[in-house]
C-alpha cells in the first residue's frame, strides 16, 4: 500500500505511516469508506510491528482521517464536500488555465499541476523520497552557522528585534551585498538594492510594478513553474521562449518580441532551472540588443549563483554584468544555499527603479524580516559562507557523475551532461505525468516536464535533483518503470 518505510530517516515509523496514509487520503487515492488493511496484514506487508500499526491507526483516527468500527476494522472517514474542495487548493482564475489532468490509472487522482507539486514539496516528506524537489538536503546546509548567527543576533539590543525594519532592507546587509555583487562585476550601491522575502517575492514585486493586466511577460521554456500561475493571476499573458544549451533561441525571441511587445523577459543566465545550462557571451549580447530594440526589461534570476563553479568549468555570462543594471533587473537570494526558512532575497537595479520597488514592497508587506536579514548579514560578514559554498559545489560534483551514469544505465537521457548545479533535465522517453502519478503511489515525488512549460503540454522530460537521487528506492522504482522487471 505504501512506499518504503525508512528506518534511518529521523522520522519514526509511526509518523511515516501517518503522513503517508494521510497524504493518500488527501490526494483521494484512498476514498471515503474504503477499508484499511487489518493491523496484522499491514504489519506483515511493511515489515513493522503490530504495535506500530496500532499507534499509527490511532493517530489517524484522532486527526479525523480514519474511523474505527468495532469488530469490522479501520475505514477511511467520509469527508464533507467543503473540506475536499478546500483541499483542492482553490484553483481558479489564471492558475486553472495551467492545470493539466493526470492520466487515469484506476483511481481518482487529483490534477498534476503546479499547485499539486508545490503542495507536495511542502509535505515534509523525507528528502530521500523527493527526487523532484528544488532544494538541497538539510544535512548539506550549514545549520551550526545559522544557529550561531541567530544566537548572536538575539544578544543584541532587544529593542532592535521588536520593531519593523526599513522597507529597503537592513542597511549593513545591503552594504555586504554590494561587495558580493562587485565580485560578479556588477556595480550596485546600497541604495540600488532592495531586500525581499526570497526571489519569489522579488519576481512578484517586479511584475506588479512594471506590468498591467493584458501585458506580455516572456519566460524561458522550460523554466521555473511557479511564475506561470503567479503572472497569469496578475492578468499577464505568459509566453515561453525556447531554451537551448547556451541560452534562448534568439531567432524565436526576436520574432515573438516583434509580435507581442513584452514588458519583461525573465531569464536564468546562470544554472538555468531545470537544465543547469548557462548563457554564452554571444547569446547575452544578442538578448541585450533585442531588449533595447523592442524596449523590454530583462529580469535576471540568479538564485543558483553560488552553486556555479566559474567560467573555467562552465562558460557563463551574466546580463547584469554586461548591462550594469540599465535594462536588467538582477535578483538573487540565499534560500538554496543557506536556509530556505530565512526567506532572504534581494533585487539590484537602477536607483530610480529601486526606489519604486521599495515603495511597492512597503505598500504590500511594509518590510521584510529584519531578524532574518541580520542573520544572513552575520553569516556573510564573518566569511564562513564562501567556504560553505565551496563545500556544496564539491559535494554536488561528488554525486553528479555517479547519478548520470546510473541514469544512463536505466535509459534516462540527458542532452549534454551539465558540469555544475543540482538539476538534470532528463528524458524518460514516456509521459512523465503518468510516471509521476505512479511514483506518488510509492511515496516518491517527481517533477514532470509538463509543469516547466507555460503551455503545460504532456512531456517526456522531468527535472531530477542529483542531491536527492541517493535513495535506493528511487532507483528501484525508476528501473522498474523504465526498464521493466
Amino acid at each position: 500500500m505504501l512506499g518504503l518505510l525508512l528506518r534511518e530517516s529521523g522520522e519514526t515509523l509511526i509518523d511515516q505511516i501517518v503522513r503517508s496514509v494521510a497524504a493518500r487520503i488527501d490526494d483521494r487515492l484512498l476514498r471515503g469508506g474504503a477499508r484499511m488493511p487489518s493491523i496484522r496484514a499491514f504489519a506483515a506487508s511493511h515489515g513493522v510491528s503490530a504495535f506500530t500499526v496500532v499507534a499509527a491507526y490511532d493517530k489517524l483516527v484522532a486527526t479525523g482521517y480514519l474511523e474505527s468500527r468495532r469488530g469490522a476494522g479501520f475505514f477511511v472517514r467520509e469527508r464533507p464536500a467543503m473540506a475536499l474542495n478546500a483541499a483542492d487548493g482553490g484553483l481558479s482564475g489564471g492558475a486553472s488555465a495551467a492545470t493539466l489532468r493526470a492520466a487515469h490509472s484506476g483511481f481518482d487522482a487529483k490534477p498534476i499541476d503546479v499547485v499539486w507539486l508545490v503542495r507536495n514539496m511542502f509535505r515534509q516528506m523525507p528528502h530521500q523520497q523527493m527526487p523532484g524537489s528544488g532544494v538541497l538536503p538539510p544535512e548539506w546546509l550549514d545549520g551550526p552557522s545559522i544557529a550561531n548567527a541567530l544566537r548572536a543576533v538575539s544578544r543584541q539590543n532587544p529593542n532592535l528585534l521588536l520593531s519593523y525594519g526599513v522597507p529597503q532592507g537592513f542597511l549593513p546587509l545591503r552594504q555586504q551585498l554590494q561587495h558580493k555583487l562587485a565580485e560578479l562585476e556588477i556595480a550596485a550601491a546600497p541604495e540600488q538594492i532592495v531586500t525581499t522575502a526570497g526571489v519569489t517575492q522579488a519576481l512578484d514585486l517586479v511584475a506588479r510594478e512594471f506590468t498591467r493586466p493584458g501585458d506580455t511577460i516572456f519566460v524561458d521554456d522550460p523554466a521555473w513553474f511557479l511564475m506561470f500561475g503567479s503572472f497569469a493571476a496578475l492578468g499577464a499573458k505568459v509566453i515561453g521562449i525556447p531554451r537551448l544549451g547556451d541560452g534562448p533561441d534568439v531567432a524565436r525571441l526576436a520574432e515573438l518580441a516583434a509580435l507581442h511587445k513584452p514588458k519583461l523577459y525573465i531569464i536564468n543566465s546562470v544554472l538555468h532551472n531545470p537544465s543547469s545550462t548557462s548563457l554564452s557571451a554571444a547569446k547575452a549580447f544578442q538578448v541585450l540588443r533585442l531588449s533595447e530594440e523592442h524596449d523590454f526589461i530583462i529580469v535576471e534570476d540568479d538564485i543558483y549563483c553560488d552553486l556555479h563553479p566559474g567560467s573555467a568549468v562552465q562558460p557563463a555570462t551574466r546580463l547584469s554584468a554586461l548591462d550594469q543594471l540599465q535594462r536588467v533587473i538582477y535578483l538573487s537570494g540565499f534560500s538554496k544555499t543557506m536556509a530556505a526558512n530565512l526567506r532572504v532575497g534581494f533585487i539590484a537595479t537602477s536607483p530610480e527603479r529601486a526606489e519604486r520597488l521599495a515603495d511597492r514592497k512597503m505598500l504590500s508587506t511594509l518590510t521584510t524580516s529584519d531578524i532574518g536579514e541580520r542573520v544572513v548579514y552575520k553569516v556573510l560578514s564573518e566569511g564562513l559562507y564562501r567556504k560553505h559554498a565551496d563545500r556544496l559545489r564539491a559535494r554536488l560534483d561528488g554525486v553528479r557523475a555517479k547519478t548520470l551514469r546510473q541514469m544512463e544505465r536505466i535509459g534516462l537521457k540527458v542532452d549534454g551532461s551539465p558540469p555544475a548545479g543540482m538539476f538534470v533535465w532528463a528524458d524518460a522517453g514516456r509521459d512523465t505525468n503518468v510516471l509521476t502519478e505512479r511514483a506518488m503511489a510509492h511515496n516518491l515525488l517527481l517533477a514532470p516536464g509538463s509543469l516547466f512549460s507555460p503551455k503545460q503540454l504532456p512531456s517526456t522530460r522531468m527535472r531530477l535533483n542529483v542531491a536527492a537521487m541517493q535513495e535506493p528506492a528511487v532507483w528501484r522504482f525508476l528501473e522498474r518503470e523504465l526498464v521493466g522487471s
